[in-house]
């Protein structure tokens, strides 16, 4: 399995930008789609954005599409959401995954992500 370890999160205003990334180690990085999952207070962990191994296809949940952008760097294991226009909604914490699949298919359903990280926290006021 790969370990995820994710930077980033932090207080911000609405309408503001943070970046977060999701270092991983362990087997080889480029063979694992990555996605980013949510969970805010009281709600259940939900899909955010996904990448596949080679960064030809991109999914977004619709609530973040156009604002948030993901993206990966297979020579750093490094992969990087860019959350633009946040709202006060995006607050929660956000967690990497990692499914070891070379299909573009799937990737927005959490059950199919086998190893995660342990969350950071992203707190949008308003």
């Amino acid at each position: 399995q790969v370990q995820l370890v994710e930077s980033g999160g932090g207080l911000v205003q609405a309408g503001g930008s943070l970046r977060l990334s999701c270092a991983a180690s362990g087997r080889t990085f480029s063979s694992y789609a990555m996605g980013w999952f949510r969970q805010g207070p009281g709600k259940e962990r939900e899909f955010v954005a996904s990448i596949d191994r080679s960064s030809s296809i991109t999914y977004y949940s619709d609530s973040v599409k156009g604002r948030f952008t993901i993206s990966r760097d297979n020579a750093k294991n490094t992969v990087y959401l860019q959350m633009n226009s946040l709202k006060p909604e995006d607050t929660a914490v956000y967690y990497c995954a990692a499914y070891n699949t070379p299909y573009t298919l799937g990737l927005t359903n959490k059950r199919n992500f086998g190893s995660w990280g342990q969350g950071t926290q992203v707190t949008v006021s308003s």
